[in-house]
């Protein structure tokens, strides 16, 4: 304990880092004050605030802080802005301008980025139209239509644009990925109210406070799992030449690849999610197959067929993500510039090949661990865990709060470290994430 107050003691005492974390923690206030503003000609007394607890619009909820459910001027959050990332970066594998771009340097960064922009706010026009029209019920409008429509169109996209910019500003002038942080900072604003309406139910039931405790101790194991699969690596030993250059000599040391265990990170859960979400989209546009059972099995969260499915398209889609994140010719390409090599292995093609192999070979239990941890929250809900509960028991939400935290506890330790002080941890470093990529190269999150 004492060499944890000494660490803080050691944080304030850095100019920089002391003003980093409080530019974050007024940023990071600005909007969650945001969040709690009514749309205008809205009347918040006659929203339905339980509308938006299960399925997809339960999880757009969490990761907006609440702001979905209230109809805050900051209700659609900054996942437009992740969906317009990762479309540009789906773009920059298949059409030859994005491909050409990103070699560009800091330039084809900048266009990109621009590009972003321009596509975060088409998304966040259609996005907020829909969302006014399914949410926002005509007892609740104290505007007639199209000027509430049009009015609140353009609020929800400024809401949106000024929320990436809170995520821009803390990148920049404050600690840690503002975008992620965010998010993070949505997900754990409902943390309280699922942990008070957990511990109310539980205490009232059967199994009183031990069924609570046990589950809290569950909890922990879930996080330290899944801390697991964030920071695992497989070292690749790699030996580089000696070079003499001058009187000094260069090289001739032993390094490691690290090889990430999920390279992929949460982006497999998000893409399988959105498969997912079709049958239920299907069942809505036509109500003649809502009595499918085959569909009403995919749409049920707890379903067995449901979860079968949602881990089998997580493993899927977390070798297709790896495969175009992570290029082995690029790297033996790369070592082989810089006269490096692995061991018992020839330089080019055969590095390639072994690194490819090495990936394939921690991909699989990556995944399957990836889609264990997914599919947790709907057997907490089996046991009788309250479905808002449920959530932080992994999925998006458990990983997207793992990855930030440790990313930002990194972020802080290296200027600890710059500065000739110890780190936040007495034994062992925090090692870094493979965060959610945007089209920039900025790491936020997810979505």
């Amino acid at each position: 304990m004492k060499k944890f107050f000494t660490t803080l003691s050691n944080i304030w005492k850095i100019e920089d880092l002391r003003v980093r974390i409080l530019n974050t923690l007024l940023f990071l206030l600005i909007y969650r004050v945001g969040s709690f503003v009514v749309l205008p000609g809205v009347n918040a007394a006659a929203l339905n605030a339980d509308q938006n607890k299960e399925g997809l619009l339960g999880l757009l909820n969490m990761f907006a802080g609440g702001s979905f459910s209230r109809s805050s001027i900051m209700a659609l959050g900054v996942m437009p802005y992740i969906s317009a990332s990762i479309v540009v970066q789906l773009l920059g594998i298949a059409v030859p301008y994005f491909i050409k771009l990103q070699k560009e340097g800091e330039s084809g960064r900048n266009k990109i980025n621009q590009w972003t922009r321009y596509l975060t706010i088409a998304i966040t026009a259609v996005q907020a139209v829909a969302y006014l029209k399914s949410q926002i019920t005509p007892d609740a409008m104290l505007i007639g239509n199209p000027y509430f429509t049009i009015l609140n169109t353009c609020v929800l996209t400024a809401g949106t644009l000024f929320v990436m910019w809170l995520g821009e500003k803390i990148t920049d002038k404050g600690i840690g990925n503002g975008i992620s942080l965010i998010i993070m900072v949505g997900i754990i604003a409902q943390l309280p109210s699922a942990f008070i309406v957990e511990f109310q139910s539980r205490t009232g039931g059967p199994g009183g406070l031990i069924t609570f405790i046990v589950e809290i101790v569950a909890l922990l194991g879930v996080v330290m799992f899944t801390i697991l699969i964030v920071q695992g690596t497989r070292k690749v030993a790699v030996q580089y030449a000696k070079r003499i250059v001058g009187n000094k000599q260069y090289g001739g040391v032993r390094q490691y690849i690290p090889l990430k265990v999920n390279a992929a990170g949460v982006m497999p859960i998000i893409f399988a999610q959105a498969l997912m979400f079709i049958p239920a989209t299907i069942s809505s546009f036509f109500p003649s197959m809502s009595t499918n059972s085959f569909l009403m099995a995919l749409s049920n969260y707890n379903s067995w067929q449901h979860n079968l499915i949602f881990g089998i398209l997580i493993i899927l889609f977390t070798y297709f993500y790896t495969a175009i994140t992570v290029n082995p010719n690029q790297m033996a390409d790369d070592m082989k510039k810089n006269g490096g090599f692995i061991p018992g292995i020839k330089p080019g093609k055969s590095t390639a090949e072994f690194i490819d192999g090495v990936i394939s070979k921690i991909t699989l239990p990556g995944s399957i661990f990836l889609a264990i941890v997914a599919i947790i929250p709907a057997l907490a809900s089996l046991v009788g865990v309250s479905s808002i509960f449920s959530r932080f028991f992994g999925g998006t939400s458990l990983i997207i709060l793992v990855g930030v935290v440790l990313d930002t506890l990194q972020q802080i330790e290296s200027h600890l470290l710059m500065r000739h002080y110890d780190g936040l941890m007495k034994t062992g470093r925090i090692k870094g994430r493979a965060s959610i990529p945007t089209a920039s190269g900025a790491t936020p999150p997810v979505i």
